[in-house]
Order: structure tokens, then C-alpha cells, then sequence
């Protein structure tokens, strides 16, 4: 499969050499697929961070409460191969630019979760979300092999992984100080009927706030 780029000077601020191994020369490319990795590397380390915001605001068990991972994980299970097909009709760079769309519009969804105050729009939320990070993902893996010599791609998918686990240790120290900073402080338990549709409302818009600003980013990397 080829790459979806048109051919560029070296002028070009990405520089493509396709040669007959195979690789493209795209340096300013590689920066930005070592975004990819940071960007749902984080994303998916918040989980950590949003299940106890949510067991709190909607007095969950803990088995409830891991439907979080549940819904997420199952998008790697059910759009792996969509996404693979979807690499094929459409080229990598198309379809991490659909990828990252996908991402955008789940953390959008947490908007309307947060006005209906139910949990299962937030676990639909969360799958779609989920379904975008699995297609980066996807394209991301092999993409990054292909950008450079064949020889060093094992180093620069070790490299690439190094902003992933970036991103798993950044996310959640800045997500717990946005979306946690106010857990504890009202017991929702205490709380019945239309007072506590409010305050799911209000104490979920922390978390609103959060996944618009990652959507606003990603529809940039977009």
C-alpha cells in the first residue's frame, strides 16, 4: 500500500524520498506521528482518571463502575478490522485524519452525556472515542516503520512508544487536578430526585471541559 502524499520538493516542509525499499523520507511526518502516540496514549490513561469521577456521581459499584474499561476496550475488539479496511480504501494519512475526527466527536459526546446526567451516555461516549483512538492506533504501528530507513524502524517504533508512555504519565497527573479536584467535597448519596440530576450535571461539566479542550486539539492534529 502507498502512502496518500503527493510528491514535494525538497523545499517542502515534508520532504518525501520514496525509494524502492519502500520508505519515505517525511521527518516533519515523524513528529507528527509521535503526536499520534502521545495523544492516545494519554487519552486512553485518563480512564484511570474518569472511573472514579463516575462512580462517585452515580453511586456505581465497582463492577459497574469497570463498564468504563469495558465499553472502551471493546472498540479495539470490534474496529480493528473496520479500521484496517478502512486504511485500505482510504491510505494512512485519510484514515488517521478519520481516526482522529472519531476522537474528536467522542470526547464532543461527553457533552450531551453531561446534560442527560445518565451513565450510558457516557460508556457511548467513551466506545466512540475509543473507536478513533483503535484506528490511530492502527495506522500508526506500520506507518511509523515506513518513515525512515528499514533498518531503524524497530528504533523508531521503540522511540514512537517512549511518547506514548509520555502521554500515560502526563494525562493523569493534569486530568486528576481537572476533573478530581472536586470529588468528595458533596456525597451525592445524600442527595435524591431533581437535586441530584443537578448536581451529576454540574460535577460532570469538570469532565466536559477536560475532553472539549482534547477535542479541540485533536481536530487540529487533524
Amino acid at each position: 500500500m502507498k502512502l496518500d502524499i503527493p510528491a514535494a520538493s525538497s523545499s517542502d516542509p515534508v520532504f518525501l524520498d520514496e525509494s524502492s525499499d519502500g520508505f519515505v523520507n517525511a521527518p516533519n511526518l515523524r513528529v507528527l506521528i509521535f503526536g499520534l502516540f502521545f495523544a492516545f496514549g494519554g487519552i486512553t490513561s485518563l480512564n484511570d482518571i474518569v472511573i472514579p469521577k463516575l462512580k462517585a456521581l452515580f453511586t456505581l459499584s465497582y463492577a459497574e463502575a469497570m463498564l468504563v474499561q469495558s465499553a472502551f476496550f471493546a472498540a479495539y475488539f470490534l474496529i480493528s478490522l473496520p479500521a484496517a479496511a478502512i486504511i485500505w480504501r482510504t491510505g494512512y494519512l485519510r484514515a488517521a485524519a478519520i481516526g482522529l475526527v472519531t476522537m474528536a466527536l467522542g470526547c464532543l459526546l461527553f457533552v450531551p452525556a453531561s446534560s442527560l446526567g445518565v451513565f450510558a451516555a457516557f460508556l457511548f461516549a467513551l466506545f466512540v472515542l475509543a473507536s478513533g483512538i483503535t484506528i490511530v492506533q492502527v495506522v500508526a504501528n506500520p506507518l511509523i516503520s515506513m518513515l525512515g530507513q528499514p533498518a531503524t524502524a524497530h528504533s523508531r517504533l521503540t522511540f514512537a512508544q517512549a511518547f506514548n508512555s509520555l502521554g500515560t504519565t502526563v494525562f493523569p497527573f493534569v486530568g486528576s487536578i481537572l476533573i478530581l479536584r472536586s470529588l468528595g467535597e458533596s456525597d451525592p448519596a445524600a442527595l435524591t430526585g431533581a437535586a441530584l440530576d443537578a448536581f451529576r450535571v454540574q460535577e460532570s461539566r469538570t469532565i466536559v471541559l477536560t475532553y472539549l479542550g482534547l477535542a479541540a486539539a485533536l481536530l487540529a492534529m487533524a
